[in-house]
């Protein structure tokens, strides 16, 4: 059964009071109906859509309807390297079950977890709990992941996922291997291909990869 420009209409009608309450203007917004994708309307994070496809088995799209329940996940997209959250409505249109999808950055889901004050590093063979305020940044190589206080490098448990989940809002995600706190940020430069470059309060130089290009500059408004 097909929906009609007319049906489609009156269904964004219904949920737009939904949006206007809570959602921020650059929310992404996707309809699912009859297997198929029947609306797409991106905004800053971009899924790739593509209208009249089906949603795959594990999209948020497919769980929503076939779960016939709220659906809400983290997504970590392997090919740009990016997050966000994504929370999957199941409503209905012409009386079959279908899917409002909206797209938020991840923040919108530290709610779910206890916000991080202090994180456990590891120096040797000694632990030591550290407040996450007075960490420089976060960094994962070599299949670990590590933390930087005083010029000193400490092994975290924490995977990358979780810490941006988790950390409170003065640390950004600016690569998929470097999380820093804004605090610790001493200038904004670019290299020589012309890719910004934050440069630590330490001096240490983290690249700033395209993906978080767009994040790093709402965030800090330049």
């Amino acid at each position: 059964m097909t929906v009609t420009a007319t049906q489609l209409h009156d269904v964004l009608v219904q949920y737009q009071v939904l949006w206007e309450d809570w959602m921020p203007k650059d929310a992404t917004i996707a309809l699912a109906y009859e297997e198929q994708y029947i609306y797409y309307a991106p905004k800053h994070y971009d899924i790739q859509v593509q209208l009249g496809s089906k949603p795959s088995e594990t999209s948020i799209a497919y769980q929503t309807i076939t779960q016939k329940q709220k659906i809400a996940q983290i997504i970590n997209d392997p090919h740009t390297g990016t997050s966000y959250y994504g929370v999957g409505y199941p409503i209905t249109i012409q009386e079959r079950d279908a899917a409002l999808i909206v797209v938020l950055p991840p923040s919108y889901a530290k709610h779910k977890n206890p916000m991080l004050k202090f994180v456990t590093g590891r120096l040797e063979d000694e632990w030591m709990p550290v407040a996450v305020s007075t960490i420089a940044y976060f960094e994962s190589y070599n299949k670990k992941n590590w933390f930087y206080l005083d010029n000193e490098q400490y092994q975290v448990s924490l995977t990358m996922k979780e810490l941006s989940e988790r950390l409170p809002e003065e640390f950004i995600r600016i690569h998929r291997s470097f999380i820093v706190n804004i605090h610790n940020i001493s200038k904004i430069s670019r290299d020589v291909t012309s890719n910004l470059v934050i440069v630590t309060r330490s001096g240490d130089h983290l690249p700033v990869s395209q993906s978080y290009v767009a994040d790093l500059r709402k965030v800090l408004e330049f």
